[in-house]
């Protein structure tokens, strides 16, 4: 199964580690070190130019890749409503 996370970007359900909501994440330091660390990794895709309002993180289980974040102008409760659908 997949999850639509905005314009033409598609997950695997399996491989997502977790969907955070962008404003109360980045309150911590933590958190922004690991976007700004994904972010000189090359490992963030922009799903939109829109405002942000969540990050998935997700990592292909068995196929030796690094994590990836996908940040959203979507709302984590609307992908939370369009993961249970699955």
């Amino acid at each position: 199964m997949y999850l639509h996370l905005g314009q033409e970007v598609v997950v695997r359900h399996s491989d997502i580690i977790g969907v955070f909501d962008m404003d109360n994440t980045t309150i911590s330091p933590h958190t922004r070190e690991y976007l700004r660390r994904a972010e000189i990794d090359g490992r963030v895709t922009y799903v939109s130019m829109e405002l942000p309002k969540s990050f998935t993180v997700c990592a292909p289980k068995g196929r030796g890749q690094t994590d990836t974040v996908y940040i959203s102008q979507i709302a984590p409760s609307t992908l939370r409503k369009r993961a249970k659908r699955i």
